[in-house]
């Protein structure tokens, strides 16, 4: 059963509100900055936009500043030197503050994962949808892309089923440190995360219970 309160009814987004005015006036010469950087090392255009799932699985446009050239290719191969660090810094997750202030997400809540995967989910993974994805995560200050997926999505669900605004102080900070520390860039052996692919037991004891 979610926990329901306050927080999660109104003081949220109250402070996800005055959070994002807030980063955008105090980090405008930082977001200006990697926008220049941005357009001379890949061009235009300098944002990168993408369909993503938000609360409730709802589509919406999620904003990020471009870390790959165009053109045909695998993520790894497209993406840069420039881009490794741009991503490995967090600074191309950046415009995403104008999606918390449109409301599509949160300061804090698990990463909005694409569309597709909504229909992968267990009944147990699908809680996570109940809560606005964020820019930072309990997910994400355990070990941010280096967590197997099933313990990323399971600290998700959980997350969302007792959201209050001490978790998230923990979570934003748990964020800001590994951040920091350049931990969990990517999962191993791949740019960032490998698709989502849901576990199914096809064991014999598994088969023979059908």
């Amino acid at each position: 059963m979610l926990h329901e309160g306050w927080y999660r009814r109104r003081g949220k987004r109250l402070v996800d509100v005055a959070g994002a005015l807030l980063g955008l006036v105090l980090l405008s010469p930082l977001l200006l900055g990697t926008a220049v950087a941005v357009r001379l090392a890949l061009g235009r255009p300098v944002l990168f936009r993408q369909e993503r799932a938000g609360q409730g699985g709802g589509p919406f446009t999620l904003l990020k500043f471009r870390s790959m050239r165009d053109g045909p290719g695998e993520d790894a191969a497209r993406l840069t030197p420039f881009g490794r660090r741009l991503r490995a810094s967090a600074l191309d997750e950046l415009p995403q503050l104008l999606n918390v202030l449109r409301g599509e997400m949160s300061l804090v809540g698990p990463r909005p994962l694409p569309v597709a995967y909504a229909a992968r989910y267990s009944p147990r993974q699908r809680l996570r949808l109940m809560a606005r994805p964020g820019l930072a995560g309990i997910a994400q200050a355990a070990g941010r892309n280096a967590l197997p997926w099933e313990e990323r999505l399971e600290m998700d669900a959980t997350y969302a089923e007792a959201l209050c605004f001490r978790t998230d102080c923990r979570a934003l900070l748990g964020t800001f440190g590994i951040l920091l520390s350049g931990r969990g860039v990517h999962a191993p052996g791949h740019v960032t995360m490998p698709d989502f692919q849901p576990f199914i037991d096809n064991s014999p004891e598994k088969s023979s219970r059908k």
